[in-house]
Order: C-alpha cells, then sequence, then structure tokens
C-alpha cells in the first residue's frame, strides 16, 4: 500500500507542479508565459526578471514531471522545495498562513509533500525502480547546495522600493 500511495501523491503533486510551471513557461492553461512571469519577478525585486521567470518555471515543471514520474528522485522534489519556499516567502510571506487571507498555505503544503517524496524515496512503481537508478550522494549534495544558492539569493534580493512605480515630483504632491 506504501507504494500505491506514493505513487498517487507523486502523480497528483508532481502533475499539477508541472502544470503550474508549464504556466509560466509556455502560457499554459491561461498562464502568464515567460514574459508574464518575468514582470511579476520584477515586482518581487527578483531582477532582471527573465531568468528568475525560467528559473522558476523550470524548477516547478521539471521538478514536477520527475516528481510524477519517480525520476532521479530527490532532484524532482528538490525543485518543487526551492519553487514553493521562494513562493512562501516572496509572495505570500506577510500575510497570515491561511490562502484565503493570500497566505502561503497551498506553497508550504507542496514543500512539505515534496519533502515526504524524497526522503521516502519514489516507491515501487517508479521509474527509478524500473531502471534501478539511484542518485549518488554528490549529485544529491550539488543539487541542495546550487537549489539553496538560487533561494538565498532570491530572499536576500532588495525589493523595489517603490512598488514598480516611479513617483512623479507632479504626482508626489510637490511642487517641480
Amino acid at each position: 500500500m506504501k507504494d500505491l500511495s506514493l505513487l498517487l501523491v507523486r502523480g497528483l503533486t508532481g502533475t499539477l507542479m508541472a502544470g503550474h510551471g508549464a504556466q509560466k513557461l509556455f502560457g499554459y492553461g491561461g498562464g502568464p508565459g515567460v514574459e508574464g512571469t518575468a514582470g511579476m519577478m520584477e515586482s518581487l525585486g527578483l531582477k532582471p526578471g527573465k531568468p528568475w521567470a525560467v528559473l522558476a518555471g523550470a524548477s516547478e515543471f521539471g521538478g514536477g514531471a520527475l516528481t510524477a514520474l519517480g525520476f532521479l528522485n530527490p532532484l524532482g522534489p528538490l525543485g518543487i522545495i526551492g519553487a514553493m519556499n521562494i513562493a512562501t516567502h516572496r509572495v505570500h510571506g506577510t500575510d497570515p498562513i491561511w490562502a484565503t487571507e493570500g497566505g502561503p498555505e497551498l506553497p508550504v503544503t507542496n514543500s512539505a509533500i515534496a519533502a515526504a517524496i524524497a526522503l521516502s524515496g519514489p516507491g515501487r512503481y517508479s521509474l527509478d525502480q524500473m531502471f534501478g537508478i539511484k542518485l549518488p550522494r554528490w549529485i544529491v549534495v550539488l543539487a541542495l547546495a546550487l537549489g539553496a544558492l538560487a533561494a538565498y539569493s532570491a530572499l536576500t534580493a532588495e525589493p523595489d522600493a517603490s512598488g514598480g512605480e516611479e513617483e512623479t515630483a507632479e504626482g508626489s504632491g510637490e511642487e517641480a
């Protein structure tokens, strides 16, 4: 039953994350595509926005696909965790936890699910099991280090204090 449960959780979470990434990368399902996502990234203070948009979309799309397939575990779940940690802190960080309040409830839940999959392994019904793949520890450590570096960079980037709008002397009430 454990392996069937892992398949269900991996399949659902991975597919939804891949779809979310496809919205960012390709405009799938009415998503913003790279250009729209780049604008959102810049509004969060992550500049230039286009590389951050591609990184976010690739982490979600690639991480979700690898997780759904149970392939190259734990790289897929680590991609999901990285993207969701940045979403938690950059997009939802100042709001209460609940999604109804604009909070990080969903990204935190996705991170917890991905962490559980990374720790337990993908299970018997996975491509890793089918092909006998077990990643060497150094690859996992390298992926963790790169993910931590990207997260640190995103979390410590200074947000645009103007909120993305330039104030003019006319709009500020001051005389020119």
